[in-house]
């Protein structure tokens, strides 16, 4: 039975450095269908989230400042720290999976990075993997 993070998180997932452009970041995002990714430094730190609503935004930004012809340029001279959320919870492998649940239904997030003491990304945990865990008992 599933009883804590870590039996239900995906570890390693997809990470982007700090100083990746908007572009790759982006194109990593729609080539392997995913909306979150943790943003990290060279020692794989965790420094920040980038989701698919932060990424939307930043692409009307720019729509909106240079027009549309402007979109892949000004994401290349764009960096993942510039547009990063800094402000946002992270959990560790060994938290009950009923605490979590509880926070993502209060708080409507849709995924939290795992981290151990150090900050160092683990692995992540989505509102989608509750689904599919759900799915699975009902089944």
């Amino acid at each position: 039975m599933l009883h804590i993070v870590s039996d239900l998180m995906t570890a390693d997932p997809f990470a982007v450095h700090y100083q990746s452009t908007i572009k790759e970041v982006h194109d990593l995002m729609r080539e392997k269908n995913i909306r979150h990714i943790p943003v990290i430094d060279d020692q794989g730190i965790l420094k920040g989230m980038l989701t698919q609503k932060i990424m939307v935004a930043q692409v009307m930004k720019i729509m909106a400042t240079y027009g549309p012809n402007a979109i892949e340029r000004k994401e290349k001279q764009s960096i993942a720290q510039d547009i990063m959320a800094t402000d946002f919870a992270n959990i560790r492998p060994e938290q009950s999976l009923s605490e979590v649940a509880q926070f993502f239904v209060e708080n409507r997030h849709g995924c939290m990075p795992v981290v151990d003491e150090e900050g160092k990304l683990l692995g992540i945990l989505t509102s989608s993997d509750f689904v599919r865990l759900a799915a699975a008992l009902l089944s």
